[in-house]
């Protein structure tokens, strides 16, 4: 196998990226005269508004020689407009060379990258560029990396120090270090590949100076990855060559993909790799077969998408940065808007950044973009490609919603002799995890086949939300429930039952607006930062308290994007060309002003016919409308969420029914408090997946559910050493401990019928798959590898809280928070000791009731008649009636 690496490489705008790789590639022998960004020659610049402007606009490939490795070079754009392309190429990378300006230091963008590249777990080199010109410090650059990137930037030209800087990030390289006065190369490369060192290199590209230096340490410094044993591939880009054939751009990451080869890319849907291309600037070679590390260009995917695992890989992280500005496409009056969306949908998958979002109510499409720039570039893009003039009218921003509250959505949708019902959990999710899907419906109730369409229809469609239409996120949407009708059930039926309960959901929900908010550095004079305050806070922004470098006050903070748009040409303005604003993507948040903008916007759902609220149902042979607020009163599989008075706070008892002592009384409601306050109120989980609903007859309200049993889950060790007698005879014999405390429990279960099941901690054993036996009574677990006992009784909780009584037993401060949060109830180590006791004192009670005299104590339970009847047949006076007759 060839030594292959694939290395990005990255920048704030200016930073000299692109001259860097053409002295990458010059030295590599990938061309022979390095070209010029300024005149317009660079290789990798291939788009013509890239030369005029002199900026990356979309990511290249090129591959080069350095040593015994065989480089895929990726240049990506460094302007903060395209900065979703260069996101895209991150997922794919094996190293990334970061290249600083020397003379500007880490701009706003570069920290930006860097969280990036943390993110994405990807090795750093650094490569300080522009050292030749005046004013550069190398000891104030590396300080500055310090203190802005990491500490862990180490100066990989120093020699004298360089050991010294390398040991000082892990401790077990300073062992090694005080031990032998070195470190090993293998090492330092194992220190990189982990992200626990990031070396740093100084020179000037354009001069070619410390280029061949770094080249060299590069080549020394990294390993190759681990890839997969079987075939893998992760898409990156999707572009169109000169004749339209589109590319899926990916890297192979596991086993080899040949031509002809048949890609499972979504579902169950196959396609054929046509061509496989290997891409170096404009020019490619078409090769019959990829392998591991080798990044190309297929041809014949139609369904492939930027992000898409295929094979043994998985899907990509939702990607961080995202357009935060909304403009309205306008275009001459002889194109209709009809023709030029498809075309425009040909851009949106070639240019990540770009969302097309067709408005029906007022016939216009609209564009959401990261900026100016990319206007530029969009309509160069629709002039040379469609031959249309588009122009764009101002910006807005670009608003999301989510819900802060669980809630059960259904929807229905029953015309004539078609049938579907759907009922989905919509669960508020961390911020910036946007859309999950998820289905915990038993195949008993819904066919496998119907569940993954549903999941189909609930991924294929952006959800618009109830209080302005943005688009719906930070959110976990599971199905729970579902029918469908043996004879009238249609695909496009799923469709409509689908989007309608979500919906339903959202408007039952609680819904908040989201907007996207800017983490800023303000630099200003110091005379000058009250006003620069005054400012922040008039914008609804938060900051820290002021910071002094020299004469210059920093701020540092986050603000809404709406109020800090123009606001580096106002602080240019007050601080006379001295103050300098740098702002990086931090993410949406709560909206500052969301009564306003919900006003300002004017959306009514009800109005909103291509995404309607209500649920459509049957009666006499026709189909009728029953509006969202009503659907529960008509649909036809009852809730599985449960309802708001089965989700109130109580004191739970513990298992065996007794009341509990004022004092534990007040222990369990200030940990229920403590839970509320930082979690939330306490509710009930989903059932199992497994749990059949019943359907109930057409227009009814759900049923009352039934009386539940009752289930005892015992932390095992957390038992033992809680209990003084168990954990003496632990410190003996461990397996003597565990099996007195299995008696115990068993003996208790036989006079209280509720389900034990004890639960010992096996996560340390090495390969062990966990085991459940059935001792006497009671049920104990063996938890399996890399999973604690804390982890199997809140796993087991979250499936059996609802449907069952379930008290947990353990001393644990953490999981009886965890306990009470999934819906189950708690009892303390002392309290379970208090409760057997008891239990033990009432079994010897019963005993002493117990006749002696003239009965067998075997037969005490039994009725007179049954009694005697079985004495007889113990004395042989009589046989058994069946023995008897036969």
């Amino acid at each position: 196998m060839e030594n292959k690496l694939v290395i990005g490489i990255l920048a704030h705008v200016d930073a000299g990226k692109t001259t860097l790789s053409e002295g990458m590639l010059y030295l590599g022998g990938s061309i022979r005269k390095m070209g010029r960004v300024d005149h317009g020659n660079a290789f990798l610049d291939t788009y013509a508004l890239e030369r005029a402007r002199g900026i990356t606009i979309f990511s290249k490939q090129a591959v080069l020689n350095m040593g015994k490795w065989v480089v895929t070079l990726l240049d990506t754009p460094g302007h903060v407009d395209f900065s979703a392309e260069m996101e895209r190429t991150l997922s794919v990378l094996d190293y990334a060379v970061l290249v600083i300006n020397g003379a500007d230091g880490v701009q706003g963008h570069t920290q930006t990258l860097w969280r990036l590249l943390h993110r994405y777990r990807v090795p750093v080199f650094l490569f300080v560029n522009k050292m030749d010109q005046e004013g550069t410090d190398r000891e104030a650059l590396m300080e500055e990396l310090k203190q802005r990137l990491d500490d862990s930037c180490v100066d990989f030209t120093e020699e004298e120090a360089r050991l010294e800087n390398i040991a000082m990030c892990e401790e077990a390289a300073l062992e090694e270090y005080l031990e032998t006065g070195g470190i090993a190369q293998e090492e330092i490369c194992r220190m990189i590949a982990e992200r626990k060192v990031f070396p740093c290199y100084f020179g000037s590209a354009l001069r070619m100076t410390g280029v061949e230096e770094f080249m060299m340490g590069l080549a020394k410094y990294v390993r190759l990855p681990v890839y997969l044993d079987g075939f893998g591939a992760r898409v990156f880009k999707i572009s169109r060559d000169e004749q339209g054939n589109r590319l899926t751009h990916m890297k192979i990451t596991g086993g080899s993909l040949k031509v002809k080869e048949l890609l499972e890319v979504g579902g169950d849907r196959e396609e054929k790799a046509d061509q496989i291309r290997i891409y170096s600037g404009t020019r490619y070679e078409a090769v019959s077969e990829a392998k591991a590390g080798t990044v190309c260009a297929v041809t014949g995917l139609s369904h492939t998408r930027p992000g898409q695992g295929i094979g043994l890989e998985t899907e990509t992280a939702i990607p961080v940065l995202e357009p935060v500005l909304t403009y309205r496409m306008i275009f001459p009056e002889e194109c209709s808007v009809h023709t030029i969306l498809p075309k425009l949908r040909e851009l949106e998958e070639e240019d990540p950044e770009l969302h097309i979002v067709w408005n029906e109510e007022l016939n216009e499409i609209h564009a959401q973009l990261m900026g100016e720039v990319q206007i530029e570039v969009l309509k160069n893009l629709i002039g040379e490609r469609f031959g249309v003039q588009a122009e764009f009218g101002e910006g807005n921003i670009v608003y999301k919603e989510t819900i802060l509250e669980p809630v059960e959505g259904v929807g229905h949708f029953e015309p004539l002799r078609h049938y579907a019902e759907v009922h989905l959990l919509m669960e508020p999710g961390e911020r910036g995890s946007g859309l999950q899907f998820a289905t915990a419906c038993s195949e008993d109730i819904l066919d496998r086949n119907w569940q993954r369409l549903v999941l189909t229809h609930l991924e294929e469609k952006e959800h618009r939300g109830v209080l302005t239409g943005s688009a719906v996120t930070d959110m976990k949407i599971t199905l729970v429930s579902g029918k469908a009708h043996l004879k009238h059930t249609e695909g496009g039926d799923f469709r409509q039952a689908t989007y309608r309960a979500v919906r339903q959901g959202l408007k039952k929900a609680k819904s908040i607006l989201l907007e996207p908010y800017y983490d800023f550095r303000l630099e200003v004079p110091a005379e000058m930062v009250g006003r620069a305050m005054s400012d922040i806070q008039r914008m609804n922004g938060i900051f820290e308290l002021p910071g002094r470098e020299g004469e210059i006050s920093v701020l540092i903070g986050s603000a809404p994007v709406a109020e800090m748009r123009g606001y580096q040409t106002e602080v240019s303005s007050y601080t006379r060309g001295l103050g300098r604003l740098s702002c990086t993507w931090k993410g949406y948040e709560p909206c500052h002003n969301e009564e306003e903008t919900v006003l300002a916007l004017g959306y009514d759902p009800e109005r909103d016919l291509d995404n309607p609220t209500g649920s459509v149902f049957c009666a006499h042979g026709a189909g009728f409308v029953v509006e969202w607020d009503k659907v529960e009163e008509y649909m036809h599989l009852e809730n599985v969420l449960p309802s708001k008075e089965e989700t109130e706070p109580e004191i739970p008892a513990a298992v065996s029914g007794r009341s509990r002592s004022a004092g534990s009384r007040r222990e369990e409601k200030e940990l229920e408090e403590i839970f509320t306050r930082t979690y939330g109120a306490v509710k009930r989980q989903l059932p199992e997946a497994g749990r059949r609903v019943v359907s109930a007859p057409s227009y009814r309200s759900p049923k009352r559910a039934k009386e539940m049993d009752e289930y005892l889950l015992v932390d095992g060790y957390n038992i033992i050493f809680a209990w003084e007698d168990l954990r003496e005879l632990a410190e003996k014999n461990i397996d003597g401990a565990r099996t007195r405390l299995m008696d115990i429990l068993s003996n208790y279960q036989g006079y209280k019928k509720c389900r034990v099941i004890l639960v010992f901690d096996a996560y340390k054993v090495e390969g062990n798959p966990g085991e459940i036996i059935k001792y006497h009574n009671i049920y104990v677990v063996y938890t399996k590898e890399a999973e604690t006992a804390d982890q199997y009784i809140e796993k087991t909780v979250h499936a059996i809280g609802r449907k069952y009584h379930v008290t947990v037993a353990t001393s644990d401060g953490l999981e009886q928070v965890i306990i009470l949060g999934q819906g189950g109830h708690r009892m303390s180590a002392q309290n379970l000791h208090e409760e057997i006791e008891i239990a033990g004192k009432e079994i010897r009670e019963e005993c002493e009731k117990l006749p002696s005299g003239g009965k067998n104590l075997l037969f005490a339970g039994l009725d007179d008649e049954t009694a005697e009847y079985m004495e007889d047949v113990r004395l042989g006076r009589r046989k058994v009636q069946d023995s008897s007759e036969d």
